[in-house]
């Protein structure tokens, strides 16, 4: 018997978890920290839309477990006793997700002393006797035991389908064997004991080989070594874990869905779009709230445009959110925008005298000008303009073709004439410009000669400044706080090989793309800017990110010189060593093998040189990574030889083999690029190259310095902050102890080791100094007694004493810890010492591990934000004491703490009084700033 019909049950607890982890922190009220949760909620809708689009069906069911016991707690007292206790803010949302799913128009069920997966299987097992298609929807793999013809399990998480040959393929076993399966490996997650060291190939081939957890029990005495011992030391115990893991088919749902056996009590219904409306508000959920005003039933799904950042400058700190901040838009994205889109815009295209110079005159009269790019490249020192457009006013833009090429381009106005006639307009500082990462546009301009003023706003930084948890990308901006979509780069260009060049878009198409850059360019700084002139303390971080994008434009611009023959001496020597520790490996193996394999470094490790296994892959493989190198490396030689050979390898082929290929041809510089609006504690990242990662620990990496050197005649020279996380730990903390080592000048991490071990300062030995130094640069980042002790080779119960003997002796740093927590719990974020906003989503949500590192982030980010808003500072200051005294030295680099310069060699003994000053001098700390200078040929010999 069958029949057309499908049946969706969908596992609601196994989605509201999903939800609540996949989601940051959202709340009614965005923001504030004591509003309703809503991350759950809101990802429950967002899936559930989903998944109605992706599977049609004319019968559904949200199932959900209900709290209390069940009748597996009856039969084993420790069934699940090890799961943590739902997260409160969670069990909030419970009561809200069951009503939105119903207004949603899906049937929810929730039935007090089984689990939604008897549930499920009941109805499962119910529909498929009648012939109904059944889908079921969920990521738990305990459900793969209801598979057969009629029934699949799909994860729309992942987009694994679980069909009988679905489920063979990944267990090892077909449908029908799971029950046996699951009995042998028993469940961790809910604590069911299986068979001890039994994992899944075991249980597999065992089942294989048998055909059943019956047949395997009956002939177990055949079953040679430790696992059949444990196989026979389990029968007792097999019987009721085989109940535990069992999932019931046939409870009594009667009192539940009207009518069963048949499924017209489950049937689709029409969705409360009233009801869900009122919700939508309650919940702060606007952009859904709109759809349905605008007669939407429910949200279109997510575009192109929506999802992806504005491409024109691809490299421009693209958007930096995760699958968070797209989920946490995803729903809205499209449905939100189109109900808002201004529907009359008025873009102009530029290819007549008389047009630019209405325009020119329109932009030299404007308060304020949105300006944009379109260009050739990627890389912004090689990139060449293709296109420029202008807005001053909402829905007015206007688009200047300069390159376009093909058979349809019209005849387009010479750009080196329109550049000229814009340059005194661009160069006016007196005429205020806004972009989008107008770092990347300076360089566009600079490269056709003209060194652009007035830039008096970025909205990527006010973004980045005001909401520096959320994505920066015009794109998302344009979405989040206009309700306005657009038109994708890819939409313009293609994708993959296939993508044509900018210059062969048609010019049509190419200004409505880049006059809707510019004009949503202006609209989100109308929206942003007065948020930050009403916050000044964060106006004034705004500020500083404006000079520091300024700083940063020089600093790329200078590059640094790279000696190519140095690198290629470097390269080779690395590569006679990788294959001499290639060969010492083989011999020590006693075989040749794939350094790089896993599994041959299993085989030989384990079974062939019987070193202990550490720990497994979560497909139950040994494994050979990096942390479990590390352990063995203190006692077997071959260990140590790979994490040697692994090391030079990567330092070989991301520095010695690719930095000269990096460099411009005619000066031999390499431009790095400094992406400013990227991490949330304000650090910059460097990219092609990342000059930020080179590896200091070892000879080798420090040699890579050696290459970045002066021309002749100059000098290279490095001013670095000393100990400047600590000082701002003191700074903030006001620990009395702390405060005074540094006031005094004392060597901080020999202070501590007397404090710490009770001894007079001149009795401080290496080694407790060693200690002291860890411990005060363990506990700014957090770190447990377990991680002091794996870090310095000690039990967990010594390291735990030299905490609480630190904290004894510095209680200032304690009170700060704690009350850092205790303000980031309640308002949602920490702050630097100069206003700088962190925001920690997870402080009062997530699970355990994820709120855990939240408070590590809450202690620490306040001192790794203060850092990077002190060497921001430091690098405005100086420049502009470059400027006015001594523009023969050029800032060439800045990595962490260090600024890099390059200098004549009559200006070393300025730099090394001048540079000091006015590092120390940039803030007013309760301990002074130390700034230590290194002179030399080349980077290294400036250390």
């Amino acid at each position: 018997m069958s029949n057309s019909k499908t049946l969706v049950l969908v596992d609601g607890s196994s989605y509201l978890y999903r939800a609540y982890h996949a989601m940051p922190d959202l709340r009614a009220k965005p923001g504030d920290p004591s509003s309703a949760a809503t991350g759950a909620i809101r990802g429950m809708i967002n899936m559930l839309q989903a998944l109605k689009k992706e599977v049609p069906a004319d019968y559904a069911v949200c199932v959900f477990d209900t709290s209390g016991p069940t009748f597996r707690d009856a039969i084993y007292p420790e069934y699940k006793a090890q799961r943590s206790p739902m997260p409160d803010d969670l069990r909030a949302q419970i009561e809200p997700i069951h009503a939105v799913v119903r207004m949603l128009g899906w049937p929810v069920l929730a039935v007090k002393g089984v689990e939604a997966d008897d549930v499920i299987g009941t109805l499962a097992h119910a529909a498929a006797q009648q012939g109904v298609k059944v889908v079921v929807s969920s990521g738990d793999k305990d459900l793969s035991q209801l598979v057969n013809e009629h029934i699949t399990i799909i994860d729309t998480m992942n987009g694994k389908v679980r069909d009988v040959a679905g489920v063979t393929a990944e267990f090892g076993v077909p449908p029908a064997l799971m029950v046996d399966f699951q009995t042998l490996v028993g469940d961790t997650v809910d604590n069911v004991p299986g068979v001890p060291k039994v994992g899944p190939k075991t249980a597999a081939k065992w089942l294989n080989e048998y055909g059943s957890l019956d047949a395997l029990l009956a002939r177990a005495d055949e079953i040679k070594g430790v696992a059949g011992q444990n196989l026979r030391d389990s029968r007792d115990w097999l019987p009721t874990g085989r109940q535990l893991v069992t999932i019931k088919t046939d409870c009594d749902l009667v009192e539940h869905v009207v009518g069963l056996p048949s499924l017209d009590g489950l049937a689709w219904r029409e969705p409360e779009n009233a009801a869900l409306h009122d919700f939508y508000m309650d919940y702060g959920f606007k952009g859904l709230a709109m759809a349905l005003a605008n007669g939407k039933a429910e949200p279109a799904p997510k575009t192109e445009a929506a999802a992806k950042p504005k491409a024109a400058k691809p490299r421009a700190d693209q958007d930096t959110g995760d699958m968070f901040a797209e989920l946490q838009e995803s729903a809205e994205a499209t449905a939100e925008a189109e109900a808002a889109q201004q529907s009359h815009l008025r873009y102009d295209v530029i290819l007549t005298w008389a047009s630019f110079d209405a325009w020119l005159a329109r932009i030299q009269a404007a308060e304020l000008t949105a300006l944009d790019t379109e260009t050739t490249s990627l890389d912004e020192i090689r990139a060449q303009i293709v296109g420029i457009s202008f807005s001053v006013e909402p829905g007015a833009a206007a688009y200047i073709p300069l390159a376009h090429a093909g058979p349809d381009a019209p005849e387009q106005l010479p750009l080196e004439e329109v550049l000229a006639r814009l340059k005194p307009w661009l160069e006016d500082a007196s005429r205020p410009k806004l972009g989008q990462h107008i770092k990347y546009d300076r360089h566009v301009f600079a490269n056709h000669g003209i060194h652009v003023q007035g830039y008096a706003h970025d909205t990527m930084l006010q973004s980045y400044v005001l909401e520096v948890h959320r994505p920066h990308g015009l794109s998302s901006l344009a979405l989040r706080h206009t309700q306005r979509t657009g038109i994708s780069y890819e939409d313009l260009c293609g994708k993959g090989v296939h993508q044509i060049p900018f210059a062969q878009v048609p010019v049509d198409k190419a200004a409505a793309y880049s006059c809707e850059d510019s004009d949503q360019t202006l609209d989100v700084h109308r929206v942003l800017w007065p948020q930050l002139q009403a916050l000044p303390a964060l106006r004034g971080v705004y500020e500083l990110e404006l000079q520091t994008s300024e700083a940063l434009f020089r600093i790329e611009r200078n590059g640094v010189l790279i000696d190519a023959a140095t690198l290629a001496k470097q390269s080779n020597e690395l590569g006679q060593r990788i294959v001499q520790l290639e060969n010492e490996a083989y011999e020590i193996a006693g075989q040749p093998f794939n350094l790089a394999s896993p599994k041959q470094l299993g085989e030989i490790f384990f079974d062939k040189l019987g070193m202990p296994v550490v720990k497994k892959t979560a497909t139950g493989a040994r494994s050979t990574d990096e942390e479990v190198l590390e352990k063995l490396a203190a006692d077997y030689p071959l260990p140590a030889k790979l994490l040697e050979h692994r090391s030079l390898s990567k330092l070989k082929g991301t520095y010695t083999d690719k930095l000269a290929q990096l460099a411009q041809p005619t000066t031999g510089r390499v431009h790095t690029h400094y992406a400013q609006a990227v991490a949330v504690t304000g650090r910059l990242s460097s990219n092609d190259p990342n000059l930020q990662n080179i590896p200091i620990r070892t000879p080798e990496g420090r040699r890579v310095r050696e290459a970045f050197i002066a021309p002749a005649g100059r000098l290279i020279a490095s001013a670095d902050y000393s100990q400047i996380e600590l000082r701002i730990m003191a700074h903030l903390s006001g620990d009395e102890s702390l405060l005074l080592a540094f006031q005094e000048g004392r060597d901080v991490h020999r202070a501590t080791a007397a404090e710490v071990f009770a001894v007079d300062v001149d009795q401080v030995s290496s080694e407790q100094r060693r200690y002291a130094k860890v411990i005060n640069f363990g506990l700014i980042y957090g770190m447990s007694s377990f991680g002091l002790a794996k870090n310095l080779g000690i039990e967990t119960k010594a390291a735990a004493a030299y905490i609480d003997r630190y904290f004894q002796r510095y209680p200032g740093v304690k009170r700060y810890m704690d009350e850092t927590v205790e303000f980031a719990r309640a308002h949602g974020y920490v702050e630097t010492v100069l206003g700088r906003r962190l925001y920690l989503p997870d402080i009062n949500g997530g699970n355990g591990p994820r709120k855990k590192g939240a408070e590590r982030q809450a202690i620490n980010a306040p001192m790794q934000g203060t850092a990077a808003d002190l060497i921001k500072m430091a690098m405005v200051a100086v420049q502009a004491e470059l400027d006015a005294h001594k523009p023969a030295i050029k800032v060439i680099m800045q990595v962490h703490d260090e600024l890099v310069f390059e200098l004549p060699q009559e200006d070393e003994a300025w730099l090394r009084t001048e540079i000091p000053r006015l590092m120390a001098g940039v803030a007013e700390l309760k301990v002074p700033l130390l700034a230590e200078v290194g002179v030399g040929l080349n980077w290294d010999q400036a250390h």
